[in-house]
């Protein structure tokens, strides 16, 4: 299971759409061979109102959540593989960035487990 979750500025939200953010993130995510593509989840949360070190600066910061059980350089792999996509894909955005925490399997529940 993965979820990775883009927090970014509302002015490059379109942006995102429009140069297949989601499937590009989907992509790099799958060829890590971390995950099975078919758990592989990604969302944008576009915010109007932020702030990046008191300024109005664009920026774009994922959240991965990922089954415990990956290594440090595993983890490590991934956040350098989809950050520098974003850097491609986003080259005038200076805030770019991701962190990648576990969640524990024997707490996850969804509808096909109860």
């Amino acid at each position: 299971m993965a979820h990775f979750i883009l927090d970014c500025s509302q002015n490059i939200s379109p942006s995102l759409q429009e140069k297949g953010t989601l499937e590009q993130i989907n992509l790099v995510a799958n060829e890590t061979g971390l995950f099975d593509e078919a758990d592989i989840k990604v969302r944008i949360n576009p915010y109007p109102k932020y702030s990046v070190a008191n300024k109005d600066q664009d920026f774009i910061h994922v959240f991965a959540h990922i089954n415990k059980g990956r290594t440090t350089k595993q983890k490590a792999h991934l956040s350098k593989q989809v950050v520098a996509k974003l850097v491609e894909l986003f080259p005038d955005v200076t805030n770019i960035a991701m962190n990648v925490s576990g969640f524990d399997k024997a707490t996850y529940c969804n509808k096909t487990m109860l």
